[in-house]
């Protein structure tokens, strides 16, 4: 509190602040932010509540006239481009974009039923497609944030099988290393072995560094990576979704996908049900970028200013459903990728859009065969064994 008072007198007297100023005042107001629960109060994360308060007063001031819409939707998505930057540089965990979403679909949802299902034009079948559709994101979302694919320490030593080097007059074990010939383990020596093995086993020590884990302590799989963000390795890591608030994995790649899709699907459906109801007699594209005297009323404004924004996040959700897409295809990850365009290496299509490493590539059919199967298996093709 007395850094927090300190702060606030710099503040008024309009002096500057030092950057861990700023994130001590974060913290202590983060700290304080509780909410009443039965069995004690709850500590509520801040990045949760300025899309809870920002999102329906900046739709609402862009209603207004339709250069504030301009200006407020050209500026929404620079301010959340700002933030993602700005945690991502910072290596930190943020639920501002899951709380931006959800509560994204829920006002959506809500002005819909509000503005739109009064005027007459939506029937009791399209309402209820929307509604499952609305549902059927929650629970593919709900699935999407479940385990990624972590890769635990205790368990990472048995999956890959590591095979010990033997000395003379011993003979050759598999599993365990450290372990005697009766099978009996040595706790002591078992992660010093584990380094060991890892580093007899492969020729180069560039090798060494990708496939052993210095932070997690454990030998990763083939196309596993650490997520610096989690702080955990994730078995066959695609990329770390702010959305979700997790990673993309083997586990939940196919929830990922199905989310979109879904979200695709419904969103295209409320805007295309909203459009006809404001803009009568008019297509859809033309009713988008046309459509004299929404602005006569109240509501038919905030309902147009909502379709804006809708597309807006329709819009970058179907750039990160194409990605996904192309890379599906070509049997890539999002990770695989972006170090392929560093080290420019792979073959490169359409300016960068294609990218194919060849590593992986097993042809159109098989690639989607192998991600259709994700999760479901525990044995590995050899191409994507331990090296």
């Amino acid at each position: 509190m007395k850094h927090t008072l300190f702060s606030l007198n710099r503040w008024l007297t309009c002096q500057s602040l030092r950057p861990e100023t700023c994130e001590r005042i974060t913290d202590t107001i983060s700290d304080r932010l509780r909410i009443p629960w039965l069995r004690g109060a709850k500590k509520v994360n801040i990045s949760i509540v300025p899309p809870l308060v920002l999102l329906p007063v900046f739709l609402h001031v862009a209603s207004w006239h339709f250069l504030l819409g301009v200006v407020v939707l050209t500026s929404l998505p620079m301010l959340a481009l700002w933030y993602y930057y700005l945690t991502h540089r910072r290596k930190e965990q943020t639920l501002f974009f899951l709380s931006l979403g959800l509560f994204s679909l829920g006002y959506m949802y809500y002005v819909f039923l509000r503005e739109v299902v009064p005027q007459g034009r939506v029937g009791p079948t399209q309402l209820a497609l929307l509604t499952c559709g609305l549902l059927l994101i929650l629970l593919a979302l709900y699935r999407a944030k479940k385990n990624p694919g972590y890769l635990s320490n205790d368990k990472s030593p048995s999956n890959s099988q590591i095979e010990c080097p033997v000395k003379k007059g011993q003979e050759k074990t598999k599993g365990f290393p450290g372990t005697d010939a009766s099978g009996s383990l040595n706790n002591r020596t078992l992660k010093d072995d584990v380094r060991g093995s890892s580093r007899v086993g492969l020729d180069s020590p560039a090798k060494v560094k990708e496939d052993w884990c210095a932070k997690c302590q454990l030998v990763r799989p083939a196309r596993a990576w650490h997520c610096r963000i989690c702080g955990i390795c994730v078995r066959r890591m695609d990329h770390h979704c702010v959305w979700i608030n997790s990673c993309v994995g083997e586990s939940n790649h196919q929830a990922f996908i199905l989310a979109l899709s879904i979200f695709l699907l419904t969103s295209v459906y409320g805007i295309s049900l909203t459009l006809n109801t404001i803009c009568r007699d008019r297509s859809l594209f033309t009713a988008l970028f046309y459509c004299p005297g929404v602005y006569a009323n109240y509501s038919s404004a905030l309902s147009f200013t909502c379709v804006w924004y809708s597309v807006i996040i329709t819009a970058g959700m179907a750039y990160i459903f194409l990605i996904q897409l192309i890379n599906i295809s070509y049997n890539v990850t999002e990770r695989e990728v972006q170090q392929a365009l560093r080290q420019k290496t792979g073959r490169r299509l359409l300016c960068g859009l294609i990218v194919d490493t060849g590593q992986y590539n097993r042809g159109f059919l098989r690639n989607w065969l192998q991600f259709s199967t994700l999760g479901t298996h525990t044995v590995h093709t050899p191409a994507e064994d331990i090296v």
